[in-house]
């Protein structure tokens, strides 16, 4: 790793070497949060609100991750201390096309996210391991031209990774939780391979923890035992840096999720969290205005991130970086 590449990674680990980040470079989900509160959310509430989120939360996490659409007025508001993640893809899919293919903003490059300052350039992929050849085949082809790119200019490659399944079961239905673990840590080893050059894995969790016994308040589709083991093997099929994504569960799930990761010997290396922490002030910043918003975030935001970080410290395995 250069010398160039080894310091970008390096800012967006805490002082632990834990990747505790914040996400917010929601775009269709966002206008869809504020639609709750206003009949249409305008480009200056959404610039507006996490320009909010970035100024007041940054200086607690170790990196946020924005979008270069509405995310850079934010960006300019960070703490100088958190390293900065933008991400390269579209927001959503094309609906109407089969695959969920992916897609990059039409006027930027991994070269221009890295002159808008960023420390590393994050993409989004859906992805379903058994989903036909020809899909599949496209979609490593295009991460392939990314990493590409994140090596020519030297950048680090965060790729988040979201899995579905392409026969249409429902993702919160206990059929969807049954084939999970096998679509969620397949999919790792394979993006973990060397081609594509990524430096950090952002994830789901194996398992579905509202199905997990224990935690499950209906039906129980994993064993304690059962869900232990999808962790260790999610650990065993990479040997990457990895990170988990909240996926929108409620800040104390998410905590007792990584507490259910760590007893199961997960080495995941952090977090890169986001509506768990920040959803509830888009209805006040809506209803009530900036001010109220950055009272809400001073408080209520910080001590969220607060809880979380102490989590971290106690579960999350330090990134080992190599030398320059």
């Amino acid at each position: 790793m250069s010398e160039s590449k080894h310091d970008r990674l390096k800012r967006t680990l805490n002082k632990d070497g834990i990747i505790a980040a914040l996400a917010i470079d929601q775009r269709g989900a966002m206008k869809k949060m504020m639609a709750k509160y206003k009949k249409e959310a305008t480009q200056e509430d959404i610039m507006a609100f996490k320009t909010l989120v970035s100024k007041e939360l940054t200086p607690y996490t170790s990196s946020i991750l924005l979008d270069p659409e509405y995310g850079l007025p934010a960006a300019k508001q960070k703490d100088p201390a958190s390293g900065l993640l933008l991400a390269y893809e579209k927001t959503g899919y094309d609906a109407t096309v089969p695959g969920r293919l992916p897609d990059i903003l039409n006027t930027w490059s991994v070269r221009r996210l890295k002159e808008a300052g960023a420390d590393a350039c994050k993409f989004l992929l859906y992805y379903d391991v058994d989903e036909s050849e020809k899909i599949n085949d496209q979609k490593q082809a295009f991460i392939e031209r990314i990493a590409s790119e994140c090596v020519a200019e030297d950048l680090p490659f965060f790729l988040e990774l979201l899995s579905y399944d392409a026969a249409g079961l429902e993702p919160e239905s206990p059929e969807y939780a049954k084939v999970k673990p096998h679509k969620v840590n397949k999919m790792m080893a394979e993006f973990s391979k060397q081609k594509y050059h990524v430096d950090v894995l952002k994830v789901e969790v194996p398992v579905n923890m509202a199905f997990v016994e224990g935690y499950a308040e209906g039906q129980v589709v994993y064993s304690k035992d059962e869900a232990l083991r999808h962790f260790q093997e999610q650990t065993e099929a990479t040997q990457l840096p990895f990170i988990f994504l909240s996926a929108g569960v409620s800040a104390a799930l998410f905590r007792e999720t990584l507490r259910f990761a760590k007893e199961a010997g997960s080495t995941f290396n952090g977090v890169l969290c986001g509506r768990a922490t920040w959803a509830e002030g888009v209805g006040i910043f809506i209803q009530h205005g900036e001010a109220a918003t950055s009272d809400w975030l001073r408080t209520s935001g910080k001590q969220t991130i607060d809880e979380l970080n102490a989590v971290l410290v106690e579960t999350a395995t330090p990134v080992r970086l190599e030398g320059p």
